[in-house]
């Protein structure tokens, strides 16, 4: 069974880097990490395209547009009254502290995760996303894509996102491998994991367990 930083190098050497996440500025990727819940990055971009169009990701004029205005922007997402509401409440928690966001990682510390999940909309996937992109983090984020490519490998537990993160450890990881591996596994999973391309050849088929 290929241990994560085996499967990290593979991926790395087949596919990257990628640096992702495709963001300018931490506004947008923030904006984009709450609008890609739940739907695919194509409708994203064109939210994206939207919000830069009227605000240029700028955070304080994100949080002047009155709520109607930003459903609007961000509807191509999808589930945009939700959304619309978790990206206030984001940006409006760290307008608190100036968007300092060094200050706000020493101020929570251990306690980051779960203050990040107490806010509106804010799910376990996208806090840490939040921890490794914003807050310079180390997360192992195993989303659908994740699961479903270690499930292939043969690991357990990958039928919920909360059981299969205390499967997987990468503290050996630096926050830019954290990065490029959230990146590299889902890039993996749009290639060779969708329903079309499931029995397609690629470099991990040698790997993937027969009865699975």
């Amino acid at each position: 069974m290929l241990s994560s930083r085996a499967l990290f190098d593979i991926l790395y050497k087949e596919m990257g880097p990628l640096h992702w996440w495709p963001a300018e500025s931490e506004i947008e990727m923030m904006t984009g990490a709450i609008l890609v819940q739940n739907t695919n990055w194509n409708n994203v971009e064109r939210s994206l395209l939207n919000l830069k169009a009227k605000t240029n990701f700028e955070a304080d004029r994100i949080t002047a547009l009155s709520i109607e205005k930003l459903q609007e922007l961000i509807r191509p997402s999808g589930f945009y009254k939700n959304k619309s509401k978790a990206l206030m409440a984001l940006f409006n928690w760290l307008e608190t502290f100036d968007y300092q966001y060094d200050e706000i990682d020493k101020k929570w510390g251990s306690e980051l995760r779960q203050t990040l999940l107490s806010l509106h909309g804010i799910g376990p996937e996208t806090a840490d996303v939040l921890l490794v992109y914003l807050f310079g983090r180390v997360e192992f984020i195993p989303d659908s894509y994740t699961r479903r490519l270690y499930r292939q490998l043969g690991y357990s537990h990958t039928e919920s996102y909360n059981k299969f993160k205390k499967e997987v450890q990468i503290d050996d990881f630096t926050n830019a491998e954290a990065k490029e591996f959230h990146g590299l596994l889902d890039e993996f999973g749009k290639r060779y994991l969708t329903t079309k391309a499931k029995d397609e050849d690629h470099f991990l088929k040698s790997f993937f367990v027969d009865d699975i």
